[in-house]
């Protein structure tokens, strides 16, 4: 073939737009046409949803949407990449319609629906983009992980500090081993910014009494008995109405979906407040350590926890504690020996200063890292070691695979390899795919819950209690094996949930 043939065939390739992979430096480039766009279902348009969904639109078709509240669903239709998704508020209905036009599935829901959401999809063939944490449970972790293996499916977790230059830059770093043998790890986050502790569920009923205590004691005391009791029933109508207006346009049984019945009430649950309720979330440990552990877990091996203890502020076995402190056991291994790592929640509550005091730190952040060797300390001042630092040790030659950037950020490098990935057919491609990093990291995570749940007891007037029951763990059997000797009731209920009706796990 000529010069000149070929560049008319190239030209004419380029003009045509066909969707294919060029060569760019060894990496597979994006190239796709309009007519072979990639199709995409978004499943929770709220929240980090909003930017899931506009994200993934960039780089395919979004043919349906989903969410259970109606505005959040028809607000994001006027959108322009988003008029002619056809809408729903049950997922199932969608994945039954147009499941198997289905290309990419972004499940952006509360924590309890990521993994029955996911795992439809993925048994249907679908790909999918699930925000962290992947599950609400271990086994539900463990779960999407064997099903994305036995379905070959491409897969990514929504962790996009993951797809951060830095962030890989930082792993190859303490792979080299430059701290020298690993002594211990820390995170602490400032989170939670929602509502969390004690005896925070409200119905109708409790909010009648309520009502009723406190216009008794802020009335004038010649209030009569009677006026007492009508101006409660005016409160308690008023209530019931803002009650039934909002769920005019929320979904309320598709919103609990897996989880137990429970009264709706505003401003409770929805929006962005599952986090702080047991049945719902996985408190501010699931929302930020899989941000945080994305390098501590691939550098340092922080798999399969022997045990894990936890010390909190109290609570009730419904709404998450204010506070924890939280101390996981790994066992030696080929790589490291063995080594503890401790997690702390809520802004101040921070590892000990001397620790930071040894290695010149003197302007700790409200959320970091710190991984401490025998030669020296690797430290980051944000939630996704965006930034970081060696401390006592000098960097070395590492080499590492820097994200593909498409000039919008992590959050948008992190969407695109999914897409790369399966154009490719190819998911070991994303960097936080369900079987090598999503699943086992969000396992890890998880476990550190059993023990806040066991932890149960805070101390006096919200400050931190005694550590509670020690959970002893068999990583490769997902079993608490001093189970029998706990005293602290339901345990194995946040290793592997029961769905309902109308819901598959297994």
């Amino acid at each position: 073939m000529s010069a000149t043939t070929r560049r008319s065939f190239l030209q004419a390739t380029s003009l045509a737009g066909a969707g294919y992979f060029v060569a760019a430096g060894g990496r597979p480039a994006w190239s796709q046409s309009a007519n072979e766009q990639l199709t995409i279902a978004c499943i929770g348009v709220g929240g980090k949803g909003s930017s899931d969904s506009d994200n993934a639109a960039l780089f395919g078709k979004v043919i349906a949407i989903c969410d259970v509240d109606r505005n959040t669903l028809e607000s994001k239709g006027k959108s322009e990449r988003f008029k002619d998704a056809e809408q729903f508020t049950d997922y199932r209905e969608l994945l039954a319609k147009h499941g198997k036009n289905i290309d990419i599935a972004v499940i952006s829901t509360p924590d309890h629906m990521h993994a029955p959401i996911t795992l439809d999809a993925m048994r249907m063939g679908i790909n999918c983009y699930t925000q962290k944490p992947l599950t609400r449970t271990i086994y539900e972790a463990r779960l999407l992980a064997k099903v994305a293996q036995e379905t070959g499916v491409c897969t990514q977790m929504g962790n996009q500090g993951t797809a951060l230059p830095s962030s890989r830059e930082a792993i190859a770093q303490l792979r080299t081993g430059v701290l020298g043998s690993l002594k211990e790890v820390y995170a602490w986050s400032n989170r939670p910014v929602w509502a969390q502790g004690p005896n925070r569920r409200m119905n109708v009923r409790k909010y009648q009494t309520e009502a009723m205590q406190q216009v008794d004691e802020e009335e004038d005391p010649t209030t009569t008995a009677e006026e007492v009791v009508e101006i409660v029933t005016q409160l308690v109508e008023k209530k019931q109405k803002e009650i039934g207006r909002a769920l005019e346009l929320l979904d309320w049984k598709n919103w609990l979906g897996v989880a137990p019945p429970r009264e709706y009430w505003p401003g409770l649950y929805h929006a962005f407040q599952h986090r702080g309720w047991w049945d719902f979330g996985t408190g501010a440990l699931g929302d930020m350590a899989c941000h945080m552990l994305t390098v501590p877990f691939a550098a340092c091996g922080l798999r399969d926890p022997v045990s894990v203890v936890a010390k909190t502020t109290g609570h009730d076995f419904d709404s998450f504690p204010a506070s924890s402190i939280i101390k996981f056991e790994f066992p030696e291994t080929a790589e490291r020996p063995a080594i503890p790592f401790w997690w702390y929640d809520r802004k101040g509550n921070k590892p000990p200063a001397e620790l930071f005091d040894k290695w010149g730190i003197t302007d700790v952040s409200d959320s970091g890292v710190l991984i401490v060797g025998e030669k020296g300390a690797f430290y980051s001042s944000d939630d996704y070691c965006g930034n970081y630092r060696l401390c006592g040790v000098e960097k070395v030659n590492a080499d590492f695979e820097a994200p593909e950037d498409k000039g919008r950020g992590n959050d948008v490098n992190n969407m695109f390899e999914l897409f790369r990935a399966k154009q490719a057919g190819n998911p070991k491609i994303c960097h936080s795919n369900f079987v090598d990093r999503g699943g086992p990291l969000t396992e890890t995570i998880l476990l550190g819950n059993l023990a806040v749940w066991a932890a149960a007891q805070g101390g006096s007037n919200g400050a931190m209690g005694e550590w509670g029951e020690k959970i002893e763990w068999d990583a490769k059997n997902l079993q608490v094996t001093n189970l029998v000797n706990l005293k602290t009731p339901r345990v194995a209920d946040l290793i592997k949930p029961t769905y309902p009706s109308g819901y598959r796990l297994d």
